[in-house]
């Protein structure tokens, strides 16, 4: 038999059909590196054109004296620029800051880097990561879904609730995403849909991060950024998480009784294997053990002292001038980072994990928040670089002028909607405040406004932000999970984020006022 011999048409000039087919690769935005990594080259080639000039300072606080700003000849050669620009990120990260005001890793002088924060982020990471490694956490949160099994809406609540309290200690965010299996059979079970369960926790963990109180990844970042204490201002994020919470609550029960009434109210609807699902969600949780107690009772404690570490008593009691209290302790971020050391490693001996689950779970804690504390760096560098080629004080003269004569509450509006775009460039909220914190925090000295006034628009802003941003991992990865459109999602969330805009806008500018 004659072998069946075929003839390939010359390179390059294949038939059409034969073709492989090429698939429109679609617009993904740039990861929050990418974005700070332009942010620094466009920062550098600008302070080539931007004049220099500097302000006066505070003897005691550092701030700038408003009034005080004087032009000056930058003493940096293009070579010493190009050694800032190489040198931005390590400068970033343990920078000191010499008697001329230049940041460099070799000088002694002010500490000025971000090593504090950068470990005090790995820290806490190895803490929540080993809380979560023993079951505890999920434990408790199904112990308490399947008990209230028979409250819809009083368990919806509740839950919201948790993921809030979360959100505005520890900027609870990738960690909800091991919630969505548990809350979405049960959901189902109930007679809800599965736009109810990713809005629990969606919502509840994002309305918490926009009202942050010692949210580490937020306030803490930007109060340090700032240059002021974590706890300055925290009475004020308290009120606000006060009354935020129960709007987001009402707004997704408000959903959720609509579906229960009326399935076909669903704006989701059912995917195949639904049916299933609403079976599993009725299982009974397993009780939770004395050494869980023991665990969840750590983890509340060290949060709880965490908050008494921070708040400056004295001043928040007796006013911005008062003397600490003799039993008022004010740690700050190196003491922070050692309490979530060592309560990460009580964590694990508590939690029988073993010496090697301890070790394992440490290392991989602190790798999960690296990209975390690497952000902040690179964003502390762009500051480095403007420090250095001396235009932090032209941009602060210019927007001086600016603000002098607003009012403190339409400062305080100004500030809120001004991280609105920055939160959209950069998704990070650590890296959002340590990118906008140096320049935004000293316009408040001008304003006669709060320090902690900004920090509170700011993370205010980034929370709201991040409740819909498509860059984000938790809310896309979230709906993924949920198997719920991100259209879906974007009809029923944004009334909410009108109201949130509303309700943000009012607090910071009477914050401001006050």
């Amino acid at each position: 038999m004659a072998a069946h011999t075929t003839t390939s048409p010359p390179q390059g000039r294949r038939d059409a059909a034969t073709r492989p087919s090429r698939t429109p690769r679609s617009f993904r935005f740039p990861s929050a590196f990418t974005v700070l990594f332009a942010v620094t080259i466009a920062v550098w080639v600008l302070a080539f054109v931007v004049p220099t000039g500097k302000y006066a300072t505070d003897p005691e606080s550092g701030a700038p004296v408003p009034g005080s700003y004087e032009g000056t000849d930058s003493a940096l050669s293009f070579g010493d620029r190009l050694m800032d620009l190489f040198l931005a990120p390590i400068n970033g990260l343990y920078g000191v800051m010499n008697t001329d005001g230049f940041i460099g890793p070799y000088e002694s002088g002010e500490l000025y880097g971000a090593a504090g924060v950068f470990l005090f982020v790995l820290a806490i990471g190895a803490f929540i990561t080993m809380a979560m490694k023993t079951g505890a956490i999920d434990n408790g949160v199904a112990r308490i879904a399947t008990r209230m099994s028979g409250r819809g809406t009083v368990l919806i609540a509740v839950l919201m609730v948790l993921f809030s309290v979360g959100g505005t200690t520890e900027g609870m965010a990738e960690e909800t995403l091991g919630f969505y299996a548990l809350l979405i059979p049960l959901m189902l079970a109930l007679g809800y849909d599965r736009l109810v369960a990713a809005a629990t926790i969606l919502i509840g963990a994002g309305v918490g991060v926009l009202a942050s109180t010692v949210n580490p990844f937020a306030t803490g970042v930007a109060s340090d950024a700032a240059g002021v204490s974590i706890g300055d201002g925290i009475g004020f994020r308290f009120l606000m998480y006060l009354v935020l919470v129960p709007v987001g609550v009402w707004w997704v029960l408000r959903y959720a009784r609509k579906v229960h009434a009326d399935p076909s109210a669903s704006r989701v609807g059912d995917v195949e294997g639904d049916d299933q699902l609403r079976a599993q969600g009725l299982r009974e949780a397993a009780a939770l053990t004395g050494r869980e107690k023991t665990v969840l009772s750590i983890v509340g404690v060290t949060f709880a002292f965490m908050i008494f570490a921070i708040v400056p008593w004295a001043q928040v009691v007796n006013g911005p001038d008062a003397a600490s209290y003799g039993w008022q302790i004010d740690w700050y971020f190196p003491e922070l980072a050692a309490l979530f050391v060592v309560m990460a490693l009580v964590v694990g001996l508590v939690g029988g994990l073993g010496e090697k689950g301890m070790t394992d779970t440490l290392v991989r804690g602190a790798g999960d928040f690296i990209g975390v504390g690497l952000i902040i760096v690179l964003a502390r560098g762009v500051t480095v670089i403007m420090n250095n080629s001396e235009i932090t004080g032209t941009i602060l003269h210019s927007m001086e002028n600016v603000v002098s004569d607003t009012s403190n509450g339409m400062f305080g509006a100004a500030m809120f909607l001004v991280n609105i775009p920055l939160a959209f460039l950069v998704p990070s909220t650590s890296g959002h405040a340590a990118l906008a914190m140096p320049i935004l925090a000293p316009l408040a000295d001008f304003a006669g406004v709060p320090r902690a006034m900004v920090i509170t628009a700011y993370q205010s802003a980034s929370g709201i932000v991040n409740l819909i941003t498509p860059t984000s991992a938790v809310v896309m990865g979230g709906l993924a999970l949920a198997k719920v459109r991100y259209d879906q999602y974007l009809k029923f969330v944004l009334p909410l984020i009108g109201i949130l805009l509303v309700l943000c806008t009012a607090f910071v500018a009477i914050g401001a006022a006050l």
